[in-house]
């Protein structure tokens, strides 16, 4: 057993003495900054996937890692907690996966951890709850994101949902599949054709090929060594879901797997798929202190609940709720990164505030239909993307990531870009 002197000089080298009068009674709100993130290359879920065969928590640990070497001026023992979300939190997304996820990828016993899960919106969440603590006072520095293995673990996996939600008909028994609830917001919204969410779809494949043509995806990923079914072993540096070429006329041959003649295919909806991130949080003060680079600083954020049947519709309300906060109004956003679930999905949300489908503004390196979605890691590509191009456009001041959630929410979070000529003036 380790002496009581040996666990107390272990513990006091994590705790910087220069943070401690920022604990003192009296406490102010500080501004929180996104410092980097980082992500696996997305993988489809399946024997045939190139994770098959490979552990979650292996994949964020990767992120962890790798976050690490991309910052070289950061203590890890100044690393004041670990949020790591997974929707399916059993086996090898289980076990606090924050916890051991920082223990794996080699940082201090001292530095904590913990799970989170808010379903799609997890790694959002992860970042959002780790920012109030670095607001409030309670972290210097934080690391948040998430992961999912839906090949390891399909959606829905252990599930048992309560009897009452039927029995009581507190819920339509549409809301517990995510395709059918797509299917009701093209019902609520019948402008939304299968020809515009086809169109949008297409576009989404053809920003993502760009981007990857244009080396904007590329260094914000992290390798990982894996074997491909049929050819060993080899190191996965690409995301796998995309489909570049994709045309109007490819995605009108499939079939609408919700419902007969339905509007929602496998083309312009979000696969099944597998991947991890994760994001270096830090208090301004903090990261001037440590020489760390400044990508976002957090503005707002806002949660909504809304009917789960059409739990697409969630981004709209937390939208507007988070712009109220922040004291903005949806002209003021120069840049969109809407997680792209289906595309009902993120047209429903342009449509209400009145921006058109092809608006420039609104995902430049296409989203999930391209992409992927594994659940629980997305919310931090948003974020990881965002920051790209906010060091690309600095005529841009505000943005923001928002997503959709199942069982009816919506999650929002908007970002000031530092490269702004004004940014801090009179911010919001």
């Amino acid at each position: 057993m380790r002496s009581d002197q040996h666990l107390k000089e272990e513990h006091s080298v994590s705790q910087p003495a220069a943070t401690t009068p920022a604990r003192a009674a009296a406490r102010s709100v500080r501004d929180v900054v996104f410092v980097d993130g980082v992500r696996t290359p997305f993988g489809k879920a399946g024997d045939k996937g190139i994770y098959a065969g490979m552990r979650a928590d292996d994949l964020v640990v990767k992120c962890i890692r790798d976050l690490l070497r991309r910052n070289p001026s950061l203590p890890p023992e100044r690393i004041d907690d670990v949020a790591i979300a997974a929707t399916t939190q059993t086996g090898d997304q289980g076990l606090t996966i924050g916890r051991t996820a920082a223990l794996l990828a080699g940082l201090p016993r001292t530095v904590p951890g913990f799970a989170i899960d808010r379903m799609c919106a997890g790694a959002l969440t992860a970042v959002t709850t780790t920012a109030s603590g670095i607001a409030f006072g309670a972290y210097d520095v934080a690391i948040a994101g998430g992961v999912e293995h839906m090949g390891n673990h399909p959606m829905g996996e252990g599930a048992d949902p309560n009897p009452r939600f039927l029995s009581e008909r507190l819920v339509d028994p549409a809301a517990l599949n995510m395709g059918n609830t797509a299917e009701n917001l093209h019902d609520r919204f019948p402008a939304i054709t299968k020809d515009r969410t086809d169109a949008y779809a297409v576009r989404s494949q053809a920003k993502l090929a760009a981007a990857y043509a244009e080396n904007r995806i590329q260094p914000d990923l992290v390798p990982v060594a894996g074997r491909k079914p049929g050819e060993g072993w080899t190191l996965h540096s690409a995301d796998e879901p995309p489909r570049p070429g994709t045309t109007v006329e490819d995605l009108a041959q499939l079939r609408t797997p919700f419902r007969p003649h339905g509007r929602v295919t496998a083309g312009n909806a979000a696969g099944l798929n597998d991947g991890a991130t994760a994001a270096l949080l830090a208090s301004a003060g903090s990261a001037a202190e440590l020489g760390l680079p400044v990508r976002m600083r957090l503005v707002a954020y806002a949660f909504a609940g809304v009917e789960p049947e059409v739990m697409g519709i969630g981004p709209v309300p937390a939208t507007e709720k988070a712009l109220r906060q922040a004291g903005l109004d949806i002209e003021d956003i120069g840049l969109f990164e809407i997680n792209e679930a289906f595309a009902v999905q993120v047209l429903s949300f342009l449509d209400h505030f009145g921006i058109a489908d092809d608006d420039p503004r609104v995902n430049r390196y296409g989203g999930a239909i391209a992409v992927g979605h594994p659940l629980a890691s997305s919310g931090v590509r948003l974020m990881t993307q965002l920051a790209r191009q906010f060091e690309e456009d600095p005529s841009v001041r505000y943005g923001m990531t928002t997503m959709c959630i199942g069982l009816g929410m919506g999650a929002t979070v908007i970002w000031e870009n530092p490269h702004h000529a004004d940014y801090g003036q009179d911010a919001a």
